[in-house]
């Protein structure tokens, strides 16, 4: 399932580009040959359909069902056997997005902001490593969930790492009292977009009002930066750090707020905000990569545990393809490219494939333009592997 995701064949078995007796697919498999003769070497539409319908506990009528906490636990592992050493600081970038749904699935609602009915996906990485995949109804805060699943990563992280430094970095739909609390409880220092409000732009002010004289006068977008402590009225527990663009830009005003365990000993304002807050934006596109190019959004099945298990393998599949992206493909021009870059250029190319009694030949054109990226990639990988 995972190879066929990573290929591109869509949802495996039900996928309608995807042949039974693929050879190659087979082979990944280790199912060059079916155990009978009226079957194909690869599963059916039906395995599939049992793995996502199969009860939680054992029963003697399903030989094949999933574990969801080992399957979540696997997704952190694979992270921590990724470095040799453990590193000094790690930032886990927390984000929800959409997952419109067009039938009528199981916990579906309609979200305002997205203006549909979908799903609310929660996904944690730390860089381009994928944490965590957790399937959620839309009719939920953007946090909802996040204290519970970060904990996990948290412990599991700690226990391998246990001196690293942890940094959690999400927009403004995670600043939550809830979370932050939950992090300076814990020694986790967290930095989060903060919605701005009227008292927020007016602590401001004079910052504005700069910024707006620079742009007039030079036609450019001017920016000035604020440090302060501060306090909601009634949501947050206590007085927290809060940093502030003040900005203008050609067509109006555009202040933005964060708000960050950070001490000013540690970082300045706009260091803050421009080199570690908006990378965060770098998230988005490994979002765009699971659901875009590796059909994280075909959650079409009538239930959440199975359109979660859907999920899990497209997520599976993103690991894989990052896999080879980061050992296989480093020092060469795919070495920053995007799941569907790898696919169309390396994976769904023309081949011969010629199967003996002991070995499988794949061979391409020699007038492929990939051929120096092949030999490397399996070259790194050789390696890798000893």
């Amino acid at each position: 399932m995972t190879s066929c995701l990573a290929a591109g064949t869509g949802l495996g078995p039900r996928s309608p580009t995807r042949r039974p007796s693929d050879p190659v697919l087979a082979a990944l498999a280790g199912k060059l040959r079916a155990k009978r003769k009226d079957c194909a070497p690869l599963a059916g539409k039906s395995s599939l359909n049992r793995l996502e319908h199969a009860p939680r506990g054992p029963s003697r009528y399903h030989k094949i069902g999933h574990d969801g906490a080992a399957i979540e636990r696997l997704f952190v592992n694979l992270f921590l056997e990724a470095h040799k050493t453990p590193p000094k600081q790690i930032i886990l970038d927390l984000d929800a997005t959409d997952d419109p749904l067009h039938g009528h699935q199981e916990g579906r609602f309609f979200h305002g902001y997205y203006d549909c009915y979908c799903y609310l996906p929660l996904y944690v990485f730390c860089g381009r490593h994928l944490l965590a995949a957790r399937l959620r109804r839309s009719n939920i805060d953007a946090s909802a969930g996040a204290v519970e699943e970060v904990e996990r990563i948290v412990a599991q992280i700690r226990t391998r790492w246990p001196r690293v430094e942890i940094l959690l970095r999400a927009d403004s739909g995670f600043a939550r009292d809830e979370l932050m609390t939950w992090c300076e409880a814990n020694g986790i220092d967290y930095l989060f977009g903060l919605a701005r409000n009227e008292r927020l732009v007016g602590a401001i002010a004079d910052g504005l009002a700069l910024a707006e004289i620079e742009s007039l006068a030079t036609g450019l977008a001017a920016r000035r930066f604020a440090d302060f402590a501060w306090r909601t009225l009634d949501s947050w527990s206590c007085t927290r750090r809060v940093v502030a663009k003040a900005e203008h830009l050609p067509k109006g005003p555009n202040p933005r707020f964060v708000v960050t365990s950070l001490p000013t000993s540690a970082i300045d304002a706009r260091a803050l905000y421009e080199q570690v807050y908006c990378a965060r934006g770098e998230v988005e596109n490994r979002i765009k990569e699971q659901q875009l190019d590796l059909f994280a959004d075909r959650t079409s099945a009538a239930t959440m545990r199975a359109n979660q298990l859907r999920l899990w393998f497209a997520s599976f599949a993103y690991v894989l393809l990052d896999a080879l992206r980061r050992i296989g493909l480093r020092h060469t021009q795919f070495a920053a490219a995007t799941c569907g870059t790898i696919r169309l250029k390396l994976l769904k190319i023309g081949a011969q494939v010629r199967i003996s009694v002991r070995r499988i030949k794949v061979a391409m054109a020699s007038a492929c333009p990939f051929q120096t990226e092949y030999h490397l990639a399996y070259l790194y990988l050789q390696r890798a592997a000893f």
